[in-house]
């Protein structure tokens, strides 16, 4: 189950990972518990912030390595084709 309020870090001190595996487990505790209504909308909300989180660090991450690579980032090749 997802961490009591009073213990969370604030979304925005979140690392990634964090991030990541405390939305992973907001998403396990809707899909398989049975919730009160105001405690479900409490987790959805904490995991769209969690989300939007997520999407920051990536595009964060992604700037970086353009900035790395000349402004360009090469596409990956999959090693299957």
């Amino acid at each position: 189950m997802a961490k009591p309020k009073s213990t969370q870090k604030p979304v925005e001190e979140l690392t990634y990972e964090e991030a990541l595996a405390e939305l992973e487990a907001i998403v396990v505790t809707l899909e398989g518990e049975q919730n009160p209504l105001d405690d479900a909308i409490k987790l959805f909300e904490r995991g769209q912030a969690l989300v939007r989180r997520c999407g920051e660090l990536l595009e964060a991450a992604e700037l970086t390595v353009r900035q790395m690579s000349g402004g360009e980032a090469l596409p990956f090749e999959d090693e299957s084709e």
